[in-house]
């Protein structure tokens, strides 16, 4: 009879006995005995993130990859959670299908699809909304995760509070709030404690991401193509440096300012 571990025909059960050896407190590996839900976590989201990397570069071999390393994260979680008693994979796979049930009666129940997405993302939040009601979280802003990357969070936070009224009507004002934030960090720059500084530029980063909820930007998003395009043109700088002889170390801001100015013209001449 074949083993299970070497039996590509099957291949969930495959990986979730493989998880269970790995975790067996007599043969296992000793790392893998020794890490619970706390040191698992930021793997997980690492594992994530190189999920959403691989997508952003359309690199769809390397996404096959990622997806598994992040399919092994869930059962990570979930062997541990059947050690402790907690949950297993079966009761965890069950449960979002019995979410994804009930949060889409028009496609499994009697409910009608003739209706735009717009009605229907709202009747997905009532449904959440109930679900959450169930779950004693009563309050407007309960059960939106901790974790998450905080510009992340900063928008869900101000969906929920915006559900019940507590938001501005316009861009305008929100547009306000950024020059009054953005003064204050100058003040707060000039004349009060590093504690205070931190805490007037979350002020302005928190409004900031109000305004791309505003403009229904995602601010995650947006950051993450700045992040891209910051990198791809200081790496053209160096490459013109290079092609001078030069490293960075040896030039100075003038010139990789003018460096800077003709990696994006030529950019914007693709």
């Amino acid at each position: 009879m074949t083993d299970l571990i070497y039996d590509a025909t099957r291949p969930m059960e495959r990986l979730i006995e493989i998880m269970a050896r790995l975790r067996n407190p007599d043969t296992g590996c000793p790392w893998d005995i020794e890490q619970d839900f706390a040191s698992i976590a930021p793997y997980t989201i690492e594992e994530a993130y190189e999920v959403a990397d691989a997508i952003t570069r359309a690199d769809w071999p390397n996404l096959e990859g990622e997806l598994g390393d992040l399919l092994l994260q869930t059962v990570y979680h979930t062997q541990m959670g059947a050690e402790a008693g907690h949950f297993d994979f079966a009761s965890v796979a069950n449960g979002v299908s019995d979410k994804m049930i009930a949060r889409h009666p028009h496609v499994f129940g009697a409910e009608s699809r003739d209706k735009s997405a717009a009605q229907q993302t709202a009747d997905w939040e009532k449904i959440k909304a109930a679900e959450r009601a169930g779950k004693a979280q009563g309050g407007t802003l309960d059960g939106v995760a901790i974790g998450l990357p905080a510009l992340l969070r900063a928008v869900k936070l101000q969906k929920r509070a915006a559900r019940v009224g507590f938001d501005w009507p316009s861009t305008d004002q929100v547009l306000d709030k950024i020059v009054e934030e953005a003064a204050e960090v100058v003040e707060a720059r000039d004349t009060l404690s590093a504690a205070a500084l931190s805490e007037e530029i979350g002020d302005l980063l928190f409004v900031m991401a109000n305004l791309a909820r505003h403009l229904e930007v995602d601010p995650e998003e947006a950051l993450r193509a700045a992040n891209a395009k910051f990198t791809r043109r200081f790496e053209r700088v160096e490459a013109l440096l290079a092609a001078r002889g030069k490293t960075p170390e040896q030039s100075d801001l003038e010139e990789m300012d003018m460096l800077w100015d003709q990696a994006k013209l030529e950019e914007k001449t693709w």
